[in-house]
């Protein structure tokens, strides 16, 4: 009976993948790389014979629209409502301060770190009120996180997309 060190790629290669569709969420990992990675590891301990090299390439494009989406979302809906550098900035540490307060605090902190960017972009502004500065670091907030909801939304469904391409071509 010999041993058949394959069971451990693809071991390595389903790590790959689940760890890059975390990845699709939580900003710290990079999670379409990852799913790429563990696509193109999977092409290529067939010998590209299941998975073909179109499919790989396939799956690439949809890597680098998925990575696309994620900033072109955030900034759409910022620039929807004319953000500040401020907004988007607090957004993206809102993010990654996200990570360490758990599921509630990754969805809700870009939030709240876009209104503190924008209420920050506003302090010194002359005429402006306490309120229309709220009120305006809220509808940038709303704007910015509705973005990067939407964004990470898109790029989850690309990501399965991805996988799903991946898994018809071998199997089938």
């Amino acid at each position: 009976m010999s041993f058949d060190p394959s069971w451990l790629a693809w071991l390595g290669i389903a790590t790959l993948i689940v760890t890059g569709i975390a990845g699709t969420v939580l900003p710290a990992l990079p999670g379409t790389v990852l799913v790429l990675a563990g696509i193109v590891w999977g092409a290529w301990l067939d010998d590209f014979v299941r998975v073909p090299v179109w499919v790989v390439v396939l799956c690439a494009v949809l890597a680098a629209l998925a990575w696309a989406t994620d900033y072109v979302a955030a900034l759409m809906g910022a620039q929807r409502v004319r953000a500040s550098g401020w907004a988007l900035a607090g957004a993206a540490v809102g993010t990654v301060a996200g990570i360490f307060t758990g599921f509630v605090g990754l969805l809700f902190m870009p939030l709240l770190g876009a209104m503190a960017g924008e209420w920050w972009a506003l302090r010194h502004q002359p005429g402006a009120t306490v309120t229309a500065n709220g009120q305006r670091a809220l509808t940038v907030g709303v704007a910015t996180w509705l973005g990067m909801m939407i964004g990470t939304a898109v790029k989850l469904a690309l990501v399965f997309v991805m996988v799903g391409v991946f898994v018809a071509a071998y199997f089938f």
